[in-house]
């Protein structure tokens, strides 16, 4: 009897502690979770509303107008087989240059591993500017494919390109190269060590990797409003039209209601994928499993995937740069200068280089946001590190990544109607678009740190504990020092993605006060060359800046840590 009381005391300890744990696990979720639900859920919930219920009462009938409409058919079917194309084509081509990362060594690894992240993070309006240089009309290619299919399946392999390439190659990275050695000295062929040995330690990143890029391809907006032309249109670009443009609410919250669906079961889809398919394995560092290319097939993969990256990436991006000193008059920097004057420029009432310091401005206020949000609700899926994968956990982070699919322009015009009034007025306030672009970005910042939160070892905080510090004195000296690197790289990438948001911000931005992309696509949709000249100058210097976050968020990133 006296020998079982302690393990009684530790028993009661064991619960109390774990109470304690779930209390404040619940309190670190508040916030976000708040916060998503008044700036993210109210609004769309406020536009499916106003949709569906225009007059007080229930209009369902328009789902049957909806799907019986041959056009929104088509738009249906065009979004769901463009996005299937899309994500297949980008994991085929990608997959190959994972295998380059992860397993050779070669000059300038290290800086291409950085750059192949400025395309995902550059704002879509870019990426379609920069396509238009290559496939657009007087394009280098010589074929005008603006208005096609295949402009809008070039993008978004351009734009999602690095999604694949370093989630899949930072897991692969870490597979131990004996595993395969072994396997081809018993005779297998590389095409059976593959698909025996190195896909089912893979598979589930590459899972991850394509239902990214599947989310990103369906909810498209950008790049398929400049480069789709009036026949190729996605559920985003609809939703954009019918709510803008025709003022069909009712549309475009069945729409948005399709949209969500899709989103949700895909993220579903992914959190049972990855915990069924998800293999327990002694991981290796970088230093382990790289090698110098001893064969010629080796280094034909290498030379092949450099060559087709240069071609991908550097093409584009190159023939921007050029157009934008290239002006009727000769090489200059015309087009730059023309930024300063607010007479027959890209923006309204100001000058266009205005943009600049609207874009920093709201990037910085939303990256503060964002940062605190994202932390906290970091803390609230990983816990003390004690207590596995809950349930509260896993719906916490599937709530958390909703926003990632949700159409970014219902959210915008869903600004517009519910804080335009009471309680919340915000109509006229510089808050409004760093809020939208927080919740664009806040599940990058819960990806980022997520992992480095849970690399942290639980007896460190149970010591902190034991010597009598509280759950908020462990939280600061003990996680925030360490995760110190992931959340510098959280707000870098929370800068990047404000920079570049386009869907909600064309709703919300004033005339007087646009962004960067909102001052690109009113430049677009001015003729002449000499808008388009603005246009490129404006990309241009949106990239320099993507470029310099870029640089900064690998620099902290921590190791072993992907972005996506």
């Amino acid at each position: 009897m006296v020998g079982a009381l302690p393990l009684m005391v530790s028993a009661s300890e064991s619960r109390g502690s774990k109470r304690r744990s779930a209390f404040w696990r619940l309190v670190a979720a508040t916030p976000p979770l708040v916060f998503l639900g008044v700036f993210f859920a109210w609004p769309v919930f406020a536009i499916l509303l106003r949709g569906l219920r225009p007059h007080g009462t229930w209009n369902f009938a328009v789902f049957g107008e909806v799907f019986s409409d041959p056009s929104m058919r088509r738009v249906l079917w065009f979004t769901l087989w463009e996005s299937i194309a899309s994500t297949v084509l980008c994991v085929v081509l990608a997959l190959p240059a994972a295998a380059m990362f992860a397993r050779y060594r070669f000059k300038g690894k290290r800086v291409l591993w950085s750059a192949l992240l400025v395309p995902f993070v550059l704002p879509t309006v870019v990426v379609a500017v920069s396509m238009l240089g290559v496939v657009g009309g007087g394009g280098l290619i010589g074929v005008d494919l603006n208005g096609t299919v295949w402009a809008i399946l070039i993008a978004h392999v351009f734009f999602n390109y690095a999604v694949v390439v370093r989630t899949v190659g930072a897991t692969w990275s870490t597979i131990d190269p004996r595993l395969e050695e072994s396997a081809r000295a018993l005779g297998a062929a590389p095409r059976r060590v593959f698909v025996d040995i190195t896909w089912p330690l893979i598979r589930s990143s590459v899972a991850a990797a394509a239902s990214i890029v599947f989310l990103f391809s369906f909810t498209s907006f950008g790049i398929v409003l400049i480069l789709g032309g009036i026949s190729h249109r996605t559920l985003e670009v609809e939703i954009y039209d019918q709510t803008a443009k025709f003022l069909h609410l009712d549309i475009a919250a069945v729409l948005a209601i399709v949209q969500l669906v899709v989103v949700v079961a895909i993220l579903m889809w992914f959190g049972r994928s990855q915990r069924r398919r998800s293999v327990l394995l002694e991981q290796r560092s970088t230093s382990e499993t790289e090698r110098s290319a001893g064969t010629s097939a080796q280094r034909w993969l290498i030379r092949s995937n450099l060559l087709s990256m240069a071609v991908l990436f550097g093409v584009p991006l190159g023939l921007l740069v050029v157009r934008s000193f290239s002006t009727p008059s000769g090489w200059g920097l015309g087009f730059y200068q023309a930024l300063t004057d607010s007479r027959g420029g890209s923006t309204s009432f100001v000058p266009p280089i205005d943009a600049i310091g609207n874009s920093l401005l709201f990037a910085s206020i939303a990256t503060v946001i964002a940062l605190a949000l994202g932390l906290s609700a970091a803390w609230a899926i990983v816990g003390d590190g004690s207590m596995g994968s809950s349930r509260f956990s896993r719906w916490t982070d599937t709530a958390l990544m909703i926003p990632l699919g949700t159409s970014a322009v219902t959210v915008g015009f869903g600004f517009l109607i519910v804080f335009d009034e009471p309680p919340l007025n915000l109509r006229s306030s510089l808050l409004l678009i760093p809020i939208a672009h927080a919740i664009v970005a806040l599940p990058f910042v819960v990806r980022l740190l997520v992992p480095g939160l849970r690399s942290i070892d639980p007896r460190l905080r149970e010591a902190a504990s034991i010597l009598g510090a509280s759950p908020r004195r462990v939280w600061w000296t003990i996680d925030v020092p360490i995760v110190g690197r992931a959340l510098a790289a959280a707000a870098g990438f929370a800068f990047a993605v404000s920079l570049g948001e386009f869907g909600a911000t064309a709703f919300l931005a004033r005339p007087d006060r646009p962004t960067m992309p909102i001052a690109i696509y009113r430049a677009l949709g001015r003729p002449g060359d000499y808008n388009f000249g603005q246009a490129m100058a404006m990309s241009t210097i949106l990239m320099v800046l993507t470029v310099v976050v870029v640089t900064v968020i690998d620099r902290f990133r921590p190791a072993g840590v992907s972005e996506f």
